[in-house]
């Protein structure tokens, strides 16, 4: 799932007007006691200098480079095997890209494919590392994807398709491409004779889209030795464009949690012709009308905080005025108003909970006895769930069923590890030099809040940019700009070179 989708249209407004950020003011973080990440050295700075930017030397449209092919093949490979819950096989997608890596000369203890069903094959690979005093790289994608409707598509969701510059096909955006990437660049960085001094591991999996075994909650559950690292890399960020303009490069540095509520009204029911002031239907409504005048208290974590800072200089009248006073303590009540209006800066703010589902009863001529309501809450990385859930008890009053759906999605918590922060500024700068890093909380939810949530960083990164106007996620006729897709291969190439040796 990717966060792009999330912001969309509503932070074009935002981000339209960022230039290249200072140094990002994050609090210190040794990600590793013995082997923390130097991107602040002048050697540092100096061989990502020397590295071709973006619009150079990166992609030649019709003549790709090896390691350009290489990614491309595995990416038909994966698109090309249906991943969906449904109807697909994770199993066999796994075992392609395992047999790739077997043939390189990986051998059976540093390749493992578990599976907790048939069909919901993770692969796990390893990269050896010099030093086994430094904790490993986590390079995280997963492999399922959401269901297509193929008559509903202009190609075969399930063939990768290039076409006047774009490459088409389920999982392209979400998360193929990602997957395709990292495997690509191990199998370089081997290659090239590259020894890391950090183990590098790939994780593909399972089911992160739904379904019954996502692979990152089994795996550190059945097999946690195999996941043990002190950074991971994982979907939930990337960059924008807008009318073809780089505007941002985004880095997710936390997410919300998730919870779903099921609100039963009662009441007695009988004949329409009949009726009764105690009417469920009725009683719903006035309890949505309540949810819609609500709003949680504005909270700000350091990552929000950081993302209105020093988005404030950079505008003029009330927008800025409000980015600037939301920081005081306590926000300015004008500056949350203002902020409010706009969907992405709005649930940056706070909890949300939405209804999102009604149901409720049985025939035109019979008054309900019963109606349901699903609502969908969306919560701060802080936020406790006890809270919400009283919050919600009393906007719906009493003789009122309140049941949370089973969910072990907690709210996870936020990565802002200064020296990790660095590097992916530092190495985006490279590829595209005017481009700001914006560290966002994402809306939506990752499997790295299984990570977050135990301490260990987790960051939303792949530098594959994606037009907010055509973000195909989850859509028909998915894709994403070919360039685009190089570009990121390159990018996680060298950021994760940077973090491994």
């Amino acid at each position: 799932m990717r966060n792009i989708t999330w912001v969309g249209r509503v932070i074009v407004s935002v981000l339209c007007g960022l230039g290249i950020l200072p140094q990002l003011a994050m609090a210190k973080s040794t990600v590793d006691d013995v082997c923390a990440v130097d991107s602040t050295t002048d050697d540092f700075r100096a061989m990502l200098s020397e590295l071709p930017a973006a619009g150079s030397a990166l992609y030649d449209a019709g003549r790709l480079t090896s390691h350009q092919q290489l990614a491309r093949d595995v990416l038909a490979e994966l698109i090309n095997i249906d991943t969906t819950d449904a109807t697909g096989d994770n199993t066999r997608a796994a075992g392609v890209v395992a047999a790739r890596f077997r043939h390189a000369g990986y051998g059976d203890q540093d390749v493992k494919i578990l599976a907790p069903a048939p069909r919901k094959g993770n692969l796990v690979v390893r990269f050896q590392g010099s030093d086994k005093r430094c904790k490993p790289l986590l390079l995280l994608a997963h492999l399922d994807v959401v269901n297509a409707d193929r008559a509903a598509w202009d190609h075969d969701p399930f063939e990768l398709i290039e076409e006047e510059g774009y490459l088409y096909g389920r999982g392209v955006s979400d998360d193929k491409d990602e997957a395709a990437i990292h495997v690509a660049n191990m199998l370089r960085l081997q290659a090239e004779g590259f020894q890391p001094r950090r183990t590098i591991i790939v994780a593909l999996t399972s089911d992160e889209e739904g379904g019954d075994f996502n692979g990152v909650q089994w795996l550190l559950r059945e097999h946690p030795e195999l996941l043990k690292a002190a950074i991971i890399l994982n979907e939930g960020g990337g960059g924008l464009l807008f009318e073809g303009r780089r505007l941002a490069n985004e880095v997710q540095a936390s997410e919300k949690g998730y919870q779903t509520y099921e609100i039963v009204f009662h009441s007695p029911g009988g004949h329409s012709s009949l009726p009764l002031r105690d009417n469920a239907i009725v009683a719903a409504g006035k309890a949505m009308v309540a949810f819609d005048q609500h709003r949680f208290p504005v909270k700000l974590n350091a990552v929000t905080r950081n993302f209105f800072a020093r988005s404030a200089p950079l505008f003029s009248g009330q927008t800025r005025w409000a980015m600037e006073s939301i920081l005081q303590d306590p926000p300015d009540p004008k500056a949350v108003e203002i902020l409010s209006e706009m969907p992405f800066n709005n649930a940056s703010l706070r909890t949300t909970c939405v209804p999102t589902m009604v149901q409720g009863g049985h025939a035109e001529n019979a008054l309900p006895q019963s109606v349901t309501v699903t609502v969908n809450c969306r919560l701060l990385p802080t936020e406790s769930r006890d809270n919400v859930t009283q919050t919600l008890a009393s906007l719906v009053g009493d003789d009122v069923e309140l049941n949370a759906k089973p969910n072990d999605n907690v709210a996870p918590g936020i990565s802002m590890q200064t020296e990790v922060l660095d590097a992916i500024e530092a190495v985006s700068h490279s590829v595209w030099p005017e481009v700001p890093t914006v560290p966002i909380m994402g809306p939506g939810g990752t499997d790295s809040r299984f990570f977050r949530s135990e301490g260990i960083p987790a960051y939303g990164v792949n530098g594959v940019f994606i037009d907010v106007e055509d973000d195909r996620g989850h859509a028909r006729n998915e894709r994403i700009r070919s360039r685009s897709f190089y570009e990121g291969l390159e990018f996680m190439y060298r950021l994760t070179k940077a973090l491994s040796e």
